[in-house]
């Protein structure tokens, strides 16, 4: 998070998470992330990043695989770890697209409509799993390198 490009992205990511002030704290390298992730992150963080990707929760519940019973007793205290991993994977990916996309409307856009290039999927129903997310991931950098089919 060194350059003024990952200082951009890393600037996106905190701000779907809902800031310091949800956070609680301003995480600054990958590795606060992960502390922030194994302590599980607070369910104003989920409440922000749907807000933020103009999504229901409905949908982000879908889409992540989360329960709708465990977010609802989690309201008042903090995700689990497995939880809170899928919010941030959608966090990451979200200000990777916007990154490389240019803008929000348009990386909300391409997350949620079919890609040639995922078999057709919206690249946001493949952040269910980490294989998933990873090829979001590749085809934003074919993407952002020109390499796009």
């Amino acid at each position: 998070m060194a350059d003024s490009s990952s200082n951009s992205e890393a600037s996106d990511l905190l701000h779907l998470l809902g800031g310091a002030k949800t956070l609680g704290v301003t995480p600054h390298t990958k590795a606060d992330y992960m502390e922030l992730v194994r302590r599980g992150l607070p369910y104003n963080a989920f409440r922000c990043v749907a807000s933020e990707l103009t999504l229901s929760f409905k949908d982000v519940q879908t889409t992540l695989q989360l329960s709708s019973r465990s977010l609802h007793r989690r309201k008042a205290a903090r995700l689990s770890q497995v939880e809170s991993e899928r919010i941030m994977r959608l966090a990451r990916i979200a200000a990777r697209a916007r990154h490389v996309l240019g803008d929000r409307a348009t990386a909300l856009d391409w997350l949620t409509t079919p890609n040639r290039s995922l078999g057709g999927e919206p690249p946001l129903q493949l952040l269910d799993t980490d294989l998933g997310a990873e090829r979001v991931l590749e085809v934003l950098g074919r993407i952002e390198f020109g390499v796009y089919s």
